[in-house]
């Protein structure tokens, strides 16, 4: 038994300071053999255009409603909203002590309140088969125009006092993690309250400031950028930088975040824009190439809450908020095995084997040039 502790093989807790919480990393795990579930890969190949996808250009949607033929991004509003504006108003439910001390505690464990809101609907891209990873950098930039342009028109509505609060939005990629379109899409949900998550590291960033007097996401962008060797830094370039986080959960989980304080995305300059179109493109294109497989993950963006009629700045913590960008991909040691969360991670607290720095080195390794066009490629020079 070595005398000297070694993080790349044994066991240890590490802090995540977004959400005050710990994750058990088990690194001498990695080498353990596999006989549980795995996915089969995707063979699928899908056409430039589906006649029967309702996010393809032209096509009639579930509802009866027609897609115009768009040629670059196109939003809509969801078909299937999770929430909606025009509702009866419920507010939360409060504690009633009358009730609580003769013995009636329903009033406080069995709470709920209305949420408000709306559902919006992007598509990347016309192309039917054409993911993220696959899109050079200027054919993303619609795609960022589009979440600016949503996150602008929902801020002026708030301003002028109607009910939205916390702008997420998302892509669930792969059938893996439950998309129900192969199209390239993401989504945007408008709610009334701040969400769990965004609500929770705000909390901490809060903390964070107050007792440091600082951005604990402009220190930490600061501080693996200048780490020795930079061990858990995936991409970086002028403006932003990639990392697995100290603190991922997912095996190959990044965290994507500008070098400097940016409340949201109305706060890039214009070359802000273009590197973080640049930098998207070349990390989904290097997590396709890991497994050379279309890579599925969740992605979020978590910026500035909007600041509600009559609010001050603070009390939204539009002051505190830093963008950055969430990917939690699931899959772990190849593309047919997928990472669960089950059993001591449900029970006690997160868990996982391959370490950031490890997670890091790999993706690190991974060529720019997408495996399809690899392929492509060699079969054109044959």
């Amino acid at each position: 038994m070595s005398t000297s502790f070694d993080f790349d093989n044994d066991s240890h807790r590490r802090f995540d300071p977004l959400r005050n919480t710990w994750v058990l990393c088990s690194p001498h795990r990695t080498n353990r053999p596999w006989q549980g579930q795995q996915e089969k890969p995707s063979t699928t190949t899908l056409p430039t255009y589906g006649s029967e996808c309702y996010l393809c250009p032209g096509n009639m949607r579930a509802q009866g409603d027609r897609n115009p033929v768009y040629d670059s991004t196109y939003v809509f509003e969801n078909d299937f909203a999770a929430v909606k504006v025009e509702q009866p108003d419920f507010p939360l439910t409060q504690p009633n002590q009358e009730d609580i001390e003769a013995g009636d505690k329903s009033s406080l464990l069995l709470r709920a309140e209305g949420v408000r809101g709306k559902c919006y609907v992007i598509c990347f891209n016309p192309a039917h088969n054409t993911t993220l990873a696959e899109l050079l950098a200027h054919a993303l930039l619609p795609v960022i125009s589009a979440w600016k342009s949503i996150y602008s028109s929902l801020a002026q509505r708030a301003a002028q006092g109607e009910p939205f609060r916390y702008v997420q939005i998302f892509e669930n990629k792969g059938d893996t993690m439950g998309c129900s379109n192969p199209h390239p899409h993401g989504q945007v949900w408008c709610t009334d309250s701040i969400p769990t998550e965004p609500s929770t590291e705000l909390t901490n960033m809060t903390a964070y400031k107050t007792q440091h007097g600082t951005c604990l996401l402009c220190d930490y962008a600061a501080l693996e950028s200048s780490a020795e060797g930079k061990p858990r830094v995936v991409l970086e370039n002028e403006d932003w930088i990639v990392v697995c986080e100290w603190w991922a959960t997912w095996p190959f989980q990044t965290l994507l975040l500008p070098k400097r304080h940016i409340p949201s995305l109305l706060d890039l300059t214009e070359e802000e824009t273009a590197s973080f179109a640049d930098i998207l493109s070349r990390l989904t294109c290097r997590y396709d190439n890991l497994f050379e497989t279309s890579f599925p993950y969740s992605m979020g963006i978590h910026q500035a809450p909007l600041k509600g009629k009559g609010t001050a700045c603070e009390e939204d913590g539009c002051d505190i908020a830093h963008l950055h960008v969430h990917f939690y991909p699931p899959l772990l040691r190849s593309a047919t095995v997928r990472k669960f969360l089950v059993g001591f991670e449900m029970m006690g607290e997160v868990q996982r084997d391959l370490t950031p720095e490890m997670a890091a080195a790999r993706l690190r390794a991974c060529d720019e040039v997408h495996y399809k066009n690899k392929v492509v490629e060699g079969e054109n020079e044959q």
